[in-house]
């Protein structure tokens, strides 16, 4: 059975076709990746950062991807950081997540909303990997429910007073920055959702209980009592929350690219194990149903791959979000199913710590819930699509560049 399959980055899909600049971008990270993090990654499950993985894609321009030239960064588009995070994912999930950090909804919160003090002690520092940022969103009894928020940020002349906790939140021991989605001056309801940005070490600001992960990583419990901030950081005040929203169709499309590098990686193991491993004096790819087993994995991925680039190329800034919505289900959802074949191909092999696959399995779990999650997702285009259908026209009467509205996460 040949083992030579064609890398999926020099594919075109939907008649796309990258760019010298691209080309070179994903081959820089995929030498990183392949070379030097995959092997690390087996390191990283007990919940250590990736601090030296970060520092080597910080020197090649990945972590500013989402910043403004004139603060250091490359500014590229969605397309661009899909397509980077996707190749870092292949090798290693966990650092895949922490360039998430560096390159989503935060850093571009920072740089639409924040003033101009905050981007430049910030923007610069997050391109050099000095400075990492934490979206603080989940609480203890709301998480896709925003509207039943209770963290709070009291104005108060020219202060802010933040009190509430937040749960399972992403790098909070490493971060330098908090960008904390809080309800202001007791609003009800979604219209009273703001923004607000805390720094590490701000007096009131705990972090009070940590769980770890299937996917390896830490998450943690962060508490705010009476933390006084300056005004200018409430970057985002009552009835931001469409603006937030639209940020956030962002990472509907960043989470998606991850679980299909995930899928990707998988996919590759899965075919050089099948070449290698032999049973009954022939290579286990040599049976039919092996081989079936590897078409349809290859299918699902090219399939999940056309949903996730048309969405990203709708953004103008920020993707649509129909589409975008879209592409994560069907991203999350197949890498799963993916991964979980992989591991199967390797049999018990797969299912050790030390197998690449069963860690890109652990990893692939986490898409359908962070981002939004699937039922959520579902139910926002099931709403979209019996509200605008045309009865003339059909579904190709939808317009597309309307957005979902009252959904978050």
């Amino acid at each position: 059975m040949s083992n030579v399959i064609t890398r999926h980055h020099t594919a075109t899909p939907l008649g796309i076709s990258l760019s010298k600049e691209q080309r070179h971008r994903i081959a820089q990270v995929r030498e990183l990746v392949q070379g030097e993090f995959k092997g690390r990654g087996k390191e990283l499950l007990d919940g250590s950062f990736p601090w030296e993985n970060m520092r080597k894609l910080a020197d090649i321009g990945v972590l500013g991807m989402a910043v403004a030239k004139q603060y250091g960064g490359s500014e590229l588009g969605v397309f661009d950081t899909a397509l980077v995070l996707e190749e870092i994912a292949k090798g290693c999930y966990i650092t895949a997540m922490a360039v998430l950090g560096e390159v989503g909804t935060q850093t571009r919160v920072i740089s639409a909303f924040a003033p101009e003090r905050i981007k430049q002690a910030y923007l610069p520092a997050v391109c050099t990997g000095d400075c990492v940022l934490s979206i603080c969103l989940t609480e203890p009894h709301a998480g896709t429910d925003v509207a039943s928020y209770t963290t709070n940020a009291q104005i108060r002349g020219d202060k802010v007073i933040l009190n509430g906790t937040k749960s399972l939140i992403s790098r909070a021991e490493e971060a330098g920055l908090f960008v904390v989605f809080t309800r202001v001056d007791d609003q009800p309801g979604l219209e009273g959702i703001g923004c607000v940005l805390v720094e590490q070490g701000t007096p009131g600001l705990m972090l009070t209980s940590k769980v770890h992960t299937l996917g390896g990583e830490n998450l943690h419990e962060v508490t705010f009592t009476d933390c006084e901030i300056p005004l200018d950081q409430l970057v985002v005040r009552q009835s931001g929350l469409k603006s937030l929203l639209s940020a956030f169709n962002t990472q509907r499309c960043l989470n998606p690219s991850i679980s299909l590098g995930l899928a990707e990686g998988a996919f590759d193991e899965a075919v050089s194990y099948a070449a290698a491993r032999r049973a009954f004096g022939r290579s286990i790819g040599d049976f039919q149903g092996m081989r079936w087993k590897l078409a349809d994995m290859f299918i699902a991925i090219e399939a999940a791959r056309g949903l996730l680039y048309r969405a990203c190329l709708s953004a103008d800034p920020f993707p649509d979000a129909l589409l975008a919505a879209t592409a994560k289900i069907r991203c999350n959802e197949m890498s799963l199913e993916v991964t979980s074949e992989a591991l199967q191909i390797h049999g018990g092999f797969g299912f050790t710590d030390d197998s690449v696959v069963s860690r890109l399995y652990r990893g692939a779990r986490y898409g359908t819930l962070g981002g939004g999650t699937s039922e959520t997702l579902r139910d926002l285009i099931g709403k979209r699509v019996t509200s605008s259908f045309d009865a003339k026209e059909g579904i190709s009467g939808l317009s597309f560049a309307q957005p979902l509205e009252n959904g978050f996460v």
